[in-house]
């Protein structure tokens, strides 16, 4: 009889090794196609058991294109919070009005690090008409740039930066009479943005690399 029962048991976990990470990618594939195509999805747990407690030792999220809102990309990083690592890329994203290409994000504990390219056809188009906006410097978690375009009929051009402030992603402009103005470009309770950056990227066509780190909580 014991000999049945560790036989049984272990049978019972072997299967349990192989089917239950296979079931695991289904779902994450389910969830993360709502919003585009989901390529390839694979799931590594040792022992596999803890994935019914939401744990994982890795991740991986090959996709296509997605279409999703900050708030619900958010949300799709709070509930992988269980994954030791994870890596996720897509061949395109749009955010809103903004579309990233060769998007990737990659998570390590709770540490969050994403990495995407943006053209400067696709920086034009999710900009108000009339507006354009400079890459002047990327440094210590900061972008500084310059808009350009007409104010309330006049020509003018504005100096702003875009860094980390309390866990939100906010832009501010530079010099009077706006110097104080604040405009959060992100903000969520579970994902502390810790910096951005950007750099011009000489593919064609051209356009910029934007870096951003983050962490759960």
């Amino acid at each position: 009889m014991a000999a049945w029962l560790a036989g049984g048991t272990a049978l019972a976990l072997a299967l349990a090794q192989v089917l239950l990470p296979r079931i695991a990618a289904s779902r994450i594939s389910s969830r993360v196609g709502r919003y585009g195509s989901v390529e390839s999805v694979d799931v590594s747990a040792w022992p596999a058991l803890k994935l019914l407690w939401g744990s994982a030792d890795s991740v991986t999220v090959r996709a296509g294109h997605l279409k999703l809102s900050p708030e619900e990309t958010a949300q799709l990083l709070w509930e992988a919070r269980g994954a030791s690592t994870m890596e996720v890329t897509a061949s395109s994203v749009q955010e809103g009005p903004i579309r990233l290409s060769d998007a990737s994000l990659h998570k390590q504990g709770e540490a969050l690090t994403a990495k995407a390219r943006m053209t400067a056809a696709d920086v034009r188009a999710a900009l108000p008409e009339g507006l354009d906006v400079t890459l002047i410097s990327s440094e210590h978690g900061e972008v500084r740039v310059r808009a350009s375009g007409a104010l309330f009929g006049v020509k003018t051009s504005v100096d702003a930066v875009a860094g980390a402030s309390e866990g939100r992603l906010i832009a501010h402009p530079l010099g009077l009479p706006l110097s104080g103005l604040r405009l959060t470009l992100f903000s969520d309770p579970h994902v502390l943005v810790q910096g951005v950056g950007a750099g011009i990227d000489d593919r064609r066509p051209p356009g910029y690399e934007l870096t951003m780190s983050a962490s759960l909580r």
